[in-house]
């Protein structure tokens, strides 16, 4: 199958759960095609393709970042960090606190790499930036370089780029 139609069909598994978690929130669920191994590698392989050889390691925000950057740190031959919510982690390093479209949130991140890492920024959804800027800002804050930032979906009424910055690279834009 041609990686265009490889594609198409890994975005034709991501479900749309409307009012979830709040009233007025469309939901894309991505859990069908995390479970299918064919569209799985396929948009591993879209969202590793702008970056090769361009970072040292893969930072997923939580939590469904985590098992997207996972599979990118395996697939680029890389390690993997976590991005966790706040209170997660036994000895984070730096916080940043900033909006969701839906409520406020805090992200922390473990100084466990060498300063001026190249560190790939992954995660599922760019929505309104909050998330990813604030990943951008916790790399930095720790001394580390962002390389890019891939994400599986942008949902692109909602302008997160304006946030975030232009360098996302999507997957799909739904």
């Amino acid at each position: 199958m041609p990686p265009e139609a490889s594609l198409t069909r890994a975005e034709s598994l991501i479900a749309t759960i409307p009012d979830f978690p709040e009233p007025g929130i469309l939901f894309r669920d991505i859990t069908p095609l995390l479970a299918d191994a064919a569209a799985m590698r396929a948009v591993i392989d879209a969202m590793i393709a702008p970056f090769s050889g361009t970072f040292d390691v893969v930072a997923g925000v939580e939590a469904r970042g985590f098992v997207l950057a996972g599979a990118v740190a395996v697939a680029a031959g890389v390690g993997t960090v976590p991005i966790r919510k706040a209170g997660k982690l036994p000895r984070p390093a730096a916080s940043v606190s900033y909006d969701l479209e839906y409520g406020q949130a805090t992200i922390e991140m473990a100084d466990d790499l060498p300063a001026g890492s190249r560190v790939l920024l992954v995660d599922d959804v760019l929505a309104t930036g909050g998330t990813l800027l604030a990943g951008r800002q916790l790399l930095g804050t720790l001394g580390y370089a962002t390389a890019g930032v891939a994400v599986l979906m942008e949902l692109a009424e909602l302008n997160g780029r304006a946030v975030c910055g232009d360098d996302v690279h999507a997957v799909f834009q739904v």
